[in-house]
């Protein structure tokens, strides 16, 4: 009896310590250094035991566990001593391991499930890299390359609901360096083995270390459905996956007309926006109303907004960076002004329907420009003081073309989409306080009066204020599902027109003016007489 306890109490012993052991080997709480027994000196059996470790942890780990052993791998890659060039292979992980001369004039690399090797093409090489002299990697700074397949098996620990093609990741550091904003972009080009689904399509992203997560921020996508191949262009170094995402259901004929109709309408509106500057500064009745003040303000920022847009996708093409810049920042101040004017056309339209009384504000002109050129300004200051790699190159969701605006997803939404979602918002409820005013004096017309002409006037009244307001944005907002090709092409036509629309409000206001002047007189006269 005692000799039973005694076995069932080492059996206990042995099952907890193996427990305790693997627990070790796939948590935090080792690494491949300490398994490895990984000192200063690294040689090519300590790699490939941390290769092997790091296999381990993908397979069975969680995420911050397998983001950890990838960081490590990575550092132990970057120490291991190597004279000129070196592979690695294990299990699924091929690396590349290459010390550059003292003059580094760019390096391609070649890889397949098997082999890499440094400038000289494989038969049937599944991944070409190409990275650029601007690395400037010398003797010191050993470049590393680095390509696994994630264990499809554990792919779930990642929040993103998208598959990563072919479980491929591919990695690159350079040893004693930090790179990121490059100007010259490194291009993973990676082959397709599979045909991409109608339904869908391929997008270069980056694992982020930061938030364990995929992230597309710095990555350019270029492919063409049909392609069977992609490549990712990047301005910085880390690991690198292509993500399987829905396609919007939008042809490639859609997005040839949708460009068409925005240039155009966009075109039409910088000229008609013009005009009617030039009819506000002409014109004395038009400047003395407080109303047709606010109207120029927002006229100026769509005429900038459309002089930044336009030339947009041209200037990213270009190779000068400092243009691109300039031209992504004023594009953001420019769109957040028009926003701002939007709002303030909504406050505007507030006090003449709601307050109505006690409605003088000392300096309102000047406080209203303050509020509507002042704030975008600071918003646009504090994202470039931030880091000024914020604006640049940014690939275009429903084409592979890229323009010049803001390359962060969340400088983004905070600074784009939450400030247009509120402004939207209150706007939304100043329209339908429009509407109710509207049907109210409607109801209480007298009888006799050519409720037909009135009814006329109420609807043109109603699509000026809906203008002016920038509703119409809000069609971004159905952009979706069965609606994304039908919201896709209003959203475009009444948007890239808004500003001719507008200029058709200030000729309306100044033919309305005209009538009442002329028609003042003719009563004065009558009466003289």
């Amino acid at each position: 009896m005692q000799r039973k306890k005694s076995w069932i109490f080492w059996w206990l012993m042995s099952f907890v310590s193996y427990e305790m052991l693997y627990e070790n080997w796939v948590s935090g709480q080792g690494s491949c250094e300490t398994m490895c027994n990984i000192t200063s000196n690294i040689g090519r059996n300590h790699t490939e035991c941390c290769m092997d470790y790091t296999d381990k942890v993908l397979r069975t780990g969680n995420r911050t566990d397998a983001m950890t052993a990838i960081r490590t791998l990575e550092s132990v890659l970057e120490r291991t001593e190597v004279n000129v060039s070196m592979q690695v292979c294990v299990k699924t992980f091929v690396a590349l391991l290459h010390k550059p001369n003292d003059t580094f004039g760019g390096l391609k690399i070649y890889a397949d499930d098997t082999q890499v090797t440094p400038d000289v093409p494989l038969l049937n090489s599944k991944v070409l890299v190409q990275l650029p002299r601007e690395l400037d990697a010398g003797p010191n700074n050993k470049i590393v390359f680095c390509m696994f397949k994630w264990p499809k098996m554990n792919e779930s620990i990642f929040e993103s609901p998208h598959e990563v093609y072919d479980q491929r990741l591919v990695g690159l550091s350079v040893q004693n360096k930090e790179i990121s904003g490059l100007q010259e972009r490194i291009n993973i080009t990676m082959e397709f083995t599979k045909k991409i689904d109608e339904t869908q399509k391929p997008s270069c992203h980056f694992l982020n270390y930061s938030t364990c997560n995929f992230s597309e921020d710095g990555c350019l996508t270029h492919w063409t459905r049909g392609q069977t191949n992609i490549t990712c262009s990047c301005n910085h170094l880390t690991y690198f996956g292509v993500l399987i995402i829905p396609d919007p259901s939008i042809t490639k004929k859609d997005q040839e007309i949708l460009t068409h109709i925005t240039v155009i309408g966009c075109s039409i509106s910088l000229f008609a926006l013009v005009i009617a500057i030039l009819l506000f500064i002409t014109n004395r009745k038009l400047r003395q109303d407080v109303s047709m003040k606010v109207h120029i303000n927002l006229v100026i920022a769509l005429m900038l907004l459309n002089l930044h847009f336009l030339p947009s996708q041209a200037a990213a093409a270009g190779s000068s960076s400092g243009l691109c810049l300039y031209m992504a920042l004023l594009l953001h101040y420019s769109l957040l002004a028009t926003f701002s004017w939007m709002a303030l056309e909504g406050f505007h339209l507030y006090l003449l329907l709601v307050k109505v009384f006690n409605i003088y504000v000392k300096k309102y002109l000047l406080k209203l420009s303050v509020v509507g050129w002042g704030v975008p300004a600071v918003i646009v200051s504090v994202v470039v003081i931030i880091d000024r790699k914020f604006y640049g190159q940014v690939a275009l969701e429903t084409s592979n073309s890229t323009i010049c605006y803001i390359t962060n997803s969340y400088v983004k939404i905070w600074t784009t989409v939450v400030l247009f979602s509120l402004v939207f918002l209150f706007n939304v409820i100043m329209f339908g306080v429009t509407i109710r005013r509207v049907l109210i004096l409607h109801h209480t017309r007298e009888f006799g009066q050519n409720n037909l002409e009135k009814t006329k006037k109420d609807i043109c009244s109603l699509a000026g204020v809906m203008t002016l307001l920038g509703i119409t944005w809000g069609l971004v907002f159905f952009s979706f599902g069965l609606l994304t090709t039908p919201a896709l092409y209003l959203f475009c036509i009444l948007n890239s027109l808004q500003g001719f629309f507008i200029f058709l409000w200030f000729v309306m206001s100044l033919i309305k003016a005209k009538t009442s002047a002329t028609k003042m007189s003719s009563e004065t006269r009558s009466t003289n007489g």
